[in-house]
């Protein structure tokens, strides 16, 4: 997670809502990936989602069961959906997100009946820390 926080941090000095991901198989980082959809002009650069897409990459792989993601944001319903279908196996997320989250708040992904694979889900890991990165981005936008 330490990793996943220094990327947010990274993304909020470059304008981005400060959201960090990182994907590790057996042990090592494959992959990460902050937020980029302004920089990227592209509304599903989410670090989630670029995050997979360097892992498969990296991997070679379109299916990473084996895989842990950790992010610094309860995923949203996007990010949630791509996480099925990527098969990642375990989720770690540090802040949950009443508003936009599709984990443990809203859509709430992985319980749907239809839901095609459900990871392992843990939070709260470096949730005060995230917390903090995203309400202080946000402060000093308004």
């Amino acid at each position: 997670m330490a990793r996943a926080l220094a990327l947010a941090r990274e993304a909020a000095q470059n304008g981005e809502v400060p959201v960090g991901a990182v994907i590790v198989h057996e042990g090592s980082i494959v992959a990460e990936a902050h937020n980029a959809p302004r920089a990227m002009q592209d509304p599903t650069a989410h670090a989630e989602l670029l995050a997979i897409r360097r892992a498969s990459e990296a991997l070679g792989q379109d299916r990473l069961e084996r895989c842990e993601m950790w992010v610094t944001l309860e995923p949203c319903a996007m990010c949630a959906g791509a996480i099925v279908h990527a098969r990642i196996g375990r989720l770690y997320y540090a802040a949950p997100d009443p508003k936009g989250g599709a984990v443990e708040h809203g859509a709430r992904i992985f319980e749907q009946k239809q839901c095609l694979h459900r990871p392992e889900v843990y939070s709260g890991m470096g949730e005060d820390e995230a917390a903090s990165l995203l309400k202080e981005f946000f402060r000093s936008r308004r």
